[in-house]
């Protein structure tokens, strides 16, 4: 992994996580339109609340120097998707935290990306950032998201698993499952 401290990019084997730029609108409108990526999420997003929350992890990445980045190939330059870090931004008996994520187009589904994304981002977190501690969390039913988490190294205490906050009492994707990584000395 080679990260580029002044422009704020990592990359990897196959990847680029770097800052978000204007032509990845469309693409991640498209990806956050689409209901197999949306599935374990509350709904579908619109252009306009899609292009807010690239301005709100933009804004993250260039106040902290690191977020949510965008991930494109690097043989392609094909924006597929968001990978990296962010904060926790609801109280659970975990926060605060900072959260690893992802969110990946379906067509880039099942090639190991998101896995080779995270371990960069951990990576980062862990020897740049100085963290002590990463999670992750997703609805119970998001199978995919959980192997990852375990694939880089994630563990799971059921006894972590909480309440969503933000969705409603009786909301199907309320109980969450929480995975956590700890700095390895």
């Amino acid at each position: 992994m080679l990260i580029h401290k002044l422009s704020m990019t990592i990359k990897t084997e196959r990847l680029l996580l770097r800052p978000w730029k204007e032509e990845d609108l469309e693409p991640f409108a498209r990806l956050n339109a689409d209901p197999r990526v949306r599935e374990y999420f509350p709904g579908l997003l619109n252009r306009q609340e899609s292009d807010a929350s690239v301005k709100l992890m933009s804004n993250h990445i260039e106040r902290c120097g690191w977020g949510f980045w965008a991930a494109s190939l690097i043989e392609t330059g094909k924006f597929i998707g968001m990978i990296g870090l962010e904060d926790v931004y609801f109280q659970a008996h975990f926060t605060p935290a900072v959260e690893i994520g992802w969110r990946l187009g379906f067509d880039h589904w099942g090639k190991g990306y998101a896995t080779e994304g995270a371990k960069a981002a951990l990576q980062y977190g862990f020897e740049t950032l100085d963290l002590k501690e990463i999670v992750s969390f997703t609805a119970v039913q998001n199978i995919r998201s959980r192997r990852v988490m375990e694939r880089i190294g994630m563990h799971r205490d059921p006894v972590d698993d909480f309440d969503h906050p933000k969705l409603p009492e009786g909301h199907p994707l309320r109980r969450h499952v929480l995975y956590r990584i700890s700095e390895k000395k």
